[in-house]
């Protein structure tokens, strides 16, 4: 099973040519695909008007989703503290929940957020970054 984050969603939803897609369906394969709610809101709270929030919000209600426990709160900070008491700093602690979701559901995250292989330091999280311009050039 592959936790999508949302820095792939975004680079689907925003390629016009439709070669991210391409690529993403490549790497996905025959694999489930899951989201997270924390997908949901960053997705949804970047909508840019009436039209995308519907467009996603209907799309997103059809998707499936690795729910938070009474775990992933206090794990996600555990996270952020380690890193920031050794002088890493994240751009978000959405993303420590979020790889704390992948890593109580022993998911792979596929993403193109430098975060995640910074948390992927310190936690055993399966994790690969998706980037096109990588592909493009192998």
């Amino acid at each position: 099973m592959i936790l999508v984050d949302t820095s792939v969603w975004i680079d689907i939803f925003k390629d016009k040519t439709g070669s991210v897609a391409t690529a993403f369906q490549e790497r996905i394969g025959s694999e489930n695909y899951v989201l997270s709610r924390f997908n949901q809101l960053e997705l949804l709270q970047g909508a840019t008007d009436q039209k995308e929030w519907e467009l996603l919000e209907d799309y997103l209600s059809t998707q499936y989703y690795l729910e938070a426990t009474k775990h992933t709160w206090p794990e996600a900070a555990r996270i952020y503290f380690e890193l920031s008491r050794s002088g890493v700093t994240i751009n978000s602690p959405v993303d420590c929940c979020i790889a704390q979701i992948a890593l109580e559901y022993g998911a792979f995250l596929l993403h193109s957020d430098k975060d995640f292989e910074r948390i992927a330091k310190i936690r055993p999280i399966e994790q690969e970054r998706f980037d096109l311009f990588q592909r493009t050039r192998r």
